[in-house]
């Protein structure tokens, strides 16, 4: 009778560890710091691109607070220069899941005179910031929740998952506080805030394994499409208004598919035949180099410059 009662007990934890996955640890985790988030701020939000990472985060938001329950809004800051495949999801997936989705302008911005390009075809990206601390100062958001991971680049590496900013929105490094035993210490003085990064633990890999398990819609821009690019310095330049043909250069249509997905004039795509999420799982599994780091015009410096760029408010 002890011997069957004790097969019985293998048995159950057998099976109980082929359906548990480190994967699922993960999303317990993100539930978990989303609802510290929820139950610790005031005036907390979730920044919501229509990119990949965010949508994990809304799925996540889902499983923590249920349909439609969202205690917090969606923001988003928009360049003017997204993918319009991006701003068309994004707003369909915000009314689909009930959601308040609060938008802001650098084009507003621009007009304001806080934001100065020194050319007109100069890149918005870096002055989101701008436009990022001004909807903090007009809706007194003491918390942003943003899909940012540590794997992404060695600068977001440095950041804890409650990253502190100061009354100017600054991120110190020596001010980080410790995440003992996952302890979060949220204390702040008046105007100061956090950004918070849920799947700060997760890779591009899990993210992807986990878009694939639970079936999550993104834009159409994720998986293999036809498009007109531009080699240049090692990139696949998408041809748009905003990123035209130079000098000597030449136009080339490939099938490619972008891996990360930003501001129109520093996102590029990369060769690619995956038309699946399981495609890309399995092609994710033999990359060698960071989507920001293989993808992304604005991260070909150092790391030094998304340091500052972060120092200044920067996601």
């Amino acid at each position: 009778m002890q011997a069957n009662f004790i097969t019985k007990i293998e048995t159950d934890q057998s099976n109980l560890k082929s359906f548990y996955t480190p994967l699922d640890d993960l999303e317990e985790e993100a539930i978990f710091i989303m609802r510290e988030v929820a139950g610790a701020f005031e005036r907390p939000a979730l920044l919501f691109s229509g990119g990949k990472d965010s949508c994990v985060m809304l799925r996540i938001a889902e499983k923590a607070f249920g349909k439609g329950r969202f205690p917090f809004p969606l923001l988003m800051i928009d360049t003017g220069h997204n993918f319009p495949e991006v701003v068309s999801f994004r707003d369909h997936r915000a009314a689909e899941l009930g959601a308040k989705l609060i938008v802001r302008y650098v084009e507003d911005s621009m007009k304001k005179g806080t934001v100065r390009l020194s050319h007109p075809m100069e890149s918005r990206n870096p002055h989101q910031s701008v436009t990022l601390l001004e909807a903090i100062e007009e809706f007194r958001f003491d918390a942003l929740m943003g899909g940012a991971r540590r794997d992404e680049e060695k600068a977001r590496a440095k950041e804890r998952i409650f990253s502190h900013r100061d009354v100017f929105g600054q991120w110190q490094p020596k001010a980080q506080r410790p995440e003992l035993w996952t302890l979060f210490n949220t204390r702040i003085l008046p105007d100061e805030h956090f950004r918070v990064f849920p799947i700060s633990n997760w890779t591009e890999y899990d993210v992807w394994r986990y878009i694939e398990q639970e079936d999550i819609p993104l834009p159409s821009l994720y998986y293999a499409h036809q498009r007109q690019v531009i080699p240049r310095k090692g990139l696949l330049v998408p041809l748009t208004d905003v990123t035209p043909l130079q000098e000597g250069e030449v136009v080339e249509t490939r099938t490619v598919r972008f891996r990360t997905v930003g501001d129109m004039t520093c996102t590029c795509p990369v060769e690619s035949n995956a038309a699946t999420a399981s495609d890309i799982v399995k092609e994710t599994a033999a990359v060698t180099v960071s989507e920001r780091g293989a993808t992304r015009m604005d991260d070909q410096t150092s790391e030094a410059s998304m340091e500052k760029r972060k120092l200044e408010g920067y996601f």
